[in-house]
């Protein structure tokens, strides 16, 4: 057993199974063994998974000119700043180095008054869900208990009211047996974008559905990476795999409107990357200084728009300069 299941096992069974998002919160990001917090680097070849950020020089000379599209959109604004959530290794920070680039992990704070753009990149499909099941048209808690030498489901009582709140406002009506996540810590991070952004957009990349899409997912999304291999046991070994659930847009683009964030866009990243390449006809993006790097690059513009671009989205909110 890892570290930080016995650490988990523990904690059951001194106080009884734990929620999902308690669980998934210490697997990615316990300050000793969360997966995120280990020396191990989880991107790319020797890592776990792959992310559009590995993909550069293409990904980050394309988002910086959609960046420069939404600046201009913004007139002539001192102090254009560009924060990026989940920054991770900075491989968007050269690509964004003509702007004013701050990062921001989990567990920062955001700076205050940004006038600019609040970029993301697979930040919202790391953040800690509820999970629950629909039985009898009402919403059941499904927790984290232990038994044996295994972390196990347990159905519990009645979903927390923000949980089934959360249901009811953007998934709205599903079937006996639907198994869904909550993102409440999405909605906290929205909140948090709201009161920190003083105009300008925020520019989130994911993959994710909308809620009438949900019907495609009967069992939820949940999902865990390990060696690039895609797992469905999300429960095993806490700490050393990765833990995602596909965001929920109808959710991001809800709540964003009550919190004073108006949807710009949304659509596939494919579309996103063509619209910003086609000025140019992607020559900024393929310029290389060998045939061996410009054949590079377009492998990276290939799996861009073809691989991730098909199953990744956009979604561009704004908020207007306040009064």
């Amino acid at each position: 057993m890892t570290p930080l299941g016995e650490i988990l096992r523990d904690e059951i069974r001194r106080d009884g199974p734990i929620s999902f998002a308690r669980f998934m919160d210490a697997a990615l990001y316990h300050p000793e063994f969360g997966y995120y917090r280990r020396v191990r680097d989880p991107f790319g070849i020797r890592g776990d998974f792959y992310t559009a950020e590995q993909l550069q020089p293409v990904f980050g000379i394309l988002i910086a000119e959609q960046i420069r599209r939404l600046r201009t959109s913004m007139g002539d604004v001192e102090e254009f700043t560009v924060v990026e959530l989940g920054a991770g290794r900075g491989e968007m920070a050269g690509a964004l180095s003509e702007f004013r680039y701050v990062p921001v992990e989990m567990g920062s704070r955001l700076p205050e008054g940004i006038r600019g753009v609040v970029f993301s990149n697979e930040f919202f499909d790391s953040l800690p869900v509820h999970v629950a099941v629909m039985h009898g048209g009402a919403a059941r808690e499904l927790r984290v208990g232990f038994a044996g030498e295994w972390f196990t489901w347990v159905e519990a009582g009645s979903a927390p009211e923000e949980v089934e709140c959360y249901r009811r406002t953007y998934l709205g009506p599903l079937t006996e047996g639907r198994v869904f996540e909550a993102g409440l810590e999405a909605l906290k991070w929205l909140d948090r974008i709201s009161a920190a952004l003083e105009s300008g957009y925020v520019f989130s990349i994911d993959y994710g559905y909308t809620a009438k899409e949900l019907v495609r997912f009967p069992s939820g999304t949940l999902m865990s990476y390990r060696r690039h291999q895609a797992l469905k046991d999300v429960l095993k070994d806490p700490g050393e795999q990765d833990i995602t659930a596909h965001v929920c847009f109808s959710a991001l683009e809800g709540y964003g409107n009550q919190v004073g964030l108006e949807r710009v866009a949304l659509k596939p990243l494919a579309r996103t990357l063509v619209e910003a390449g086609e000025a140019d006809q992607f020559a900024r993006a393929l310029e290389a200084g060998s045939p061996g790097e410009e054949q590079q690059r377009r492998l990276q513009l290939k799996q861009l728009l073809f691989g991730m671009g098909e199953t990744f989205w956009t979604l561009i909110e704004r908020r207007q300069v306040r009064e």
